[in-house]
């Protein structure tokens, strides 16, 4: 895994744009103007995604590569390092889910207006 494959693969989501709300940096990723991962360029061997707490607490036991989220709300948020026991797939998994907690979250509005984009 690496950043350039992470980005390729949020963009390709719908609805996505990338943004640098906290300087060049670091590269957000947000569905609809809400965050769902991001990294930096200067440590790209990491992301940080959003993860649902429950879930979170388990990945967290069970794999070295994620920790809590770095300068994140630890509860909702975590930092996935690459080549470590994750593989890729696995990795694009957990983009899913955090694209998916963020859709799932928006309003009633801009779940149809990320449906007519499709």
């Amino acid at each position: 895994m690496n950043i350039e494959i992470i980005r390729e693969y949020c963009l390709r989501k719908n609805g996505v744009e990338e943004t640098f709300p906290f300087g060049e940096d670091t590269l957000v990723f947000k569905v609809m103007g809400k965050m769902f991962a991001l990294t930096s360029f200067s440590e790209p061997d990491n992301c940080n995604l959003k993860c649902d707490p429950e879930k979170a607490i388990e990945l967290r036991a069970e794999y070295e590569a994620v920790k809590p989220g770095y300068h994140m709300n630890k509860q909702h948020w975590n930092t996935i390092t690459y080549h470590l026991d994750l593989n890729d797939k696995e990795i694009l998994k957990l983009v899913d889910h955090s694209y998916e907690l963020v859709v799932n979250s928006l309003t009633q509005k801009l779940k149809a207006e990320l449906k007519a984009m499709e």
